[in-house]
């Protein structure tokens, strides 16, 4: 099938052996009860075999809703799928499934990698010499309990090397707040009966670019609706401090995005556009870098 028949949000890429494997949310059951996962497979981002199911929903599992941002990595020979799972008794979180294969069938593998009490989405790994370390958005939906702010935080959390639990408490790197682009979503008081301002964090990915100049891309809420901004660890590490660049890399209606590496070593991203509901579809660009800034360049179509 064609790229442009491919329904799905959060795109998530594994260059594997050659070909790319894409991963994403179900568009059709992203905002009620799910059902699984599924993997579609190119040698070129333009023609895809799919969707192969990687993982079904048991009939006895906890999680019942909110498959959300499947990203899956090779660690030593085997595969594991970060994402986001939810329920109508407990709130979203971070869990690791697990596979010998790109392809499936995944099984859950840890446990809750996120704070028990947190509304957490969108986890992200970088991995650092020997550690492992869990990026995610702490949502502003918290904020209606009190366990959280409207700030729509952006944490980090070390894992264990067999990627089964968190051995560190969370830390906040940033929030969308910081940068001039983004803005308080719209919708607070009318979807989630927030009052004040509340930024909306998810989709956070990271890559180490050619000159060593470490890059995360945030989703949040601009003028414009969905965007994609970008941010420049001042450190060089994964704990930064981070600095929010003025301008979104993606900056209309579009959003929860990824750098990838296609199998040449070039830098590429994708991200689901529209961000209208049913009609999302991955697209692909190469990325330009220059002088510590990463720049969209010509779309793969």
């Amino acid at each position: 099938m064609k790229r442009e028949d491919i329904n799905i949000r959060d795109p998530y890429v594994l260059t594997d052996n050659g070909k790319y494997y894409l991963y994403g949310t179900r568009s059709d059951t992203c905002w009620g009860e799910a059902y699984g996962f599924d993997c579609y497979v190119s040698d070129d981002l333009k023609e895809f075999d799919g969707p192969i199911e990687i993982f079904s929903r048991p009939n006895d599992f906890f999680a019942t809703q909110n498959y959300w941002a499947p990203e899956c990595y090779k660690v030593n020979g085997e595969y594991y799928l970060v994402t986001t799972l939810g329920g109508d008794n407990f709130k979203k979180g971070i869990y690791v499934l697990k596979s010998t294969s790109p392809t499936g069938p995944f099984f859950l593998y840890s446990e809750r990698l996120s704070p028990k009490n947190w509304t957490c989405i969108d986890g992200t790994l970088y991995f650092d010499n020997n550690k492992i370390y869990l990026i995610f958005s702490h949502s502003f939906e918290d904020a209606i309990d009190g366990t959280g702010n409207g700030d729509g935080d952006f944490c980090i959390q070390e894992l264990s090397t067999d990627l089964k639990k968190a051995i560190s408490a969370p830390k906040i790197l940033f929030s969308p707040k910081d940068a001039a682009w983004a803005k308080p979503v719209p919708f607070a008081k009318e979807e989630f009966g927030i009052d004040g301002d509340c930024y909306f964090s998810d989709g956070p990915s990271l890559i180490l670019g050619c000159d060593g100049t470490l890059y995360m891309i945030i989703s949040s809420w601009s003028n414009f609706g969905y965007a994609v901004g970008l941010a420049i660890s001042e450190s060089g590490k994964v704990c930064g401090p981070w600095n929010l660049l003025d301008k979104p890399l993606f900056p209309e209606n579009g959003g929860h995005g990824m750098f990838f590496r296609d199998a040449q070593g070039n830098l590429l991203f994708t991200l689901h556009f529209p961000n209208d509901k049913y009609a999302e579809r991955p697209h692909f660009w190469h990325i330009k870098e220059q002088d510590k800034r990463l720049a969209l360049g010509d779309e793969i179509i």
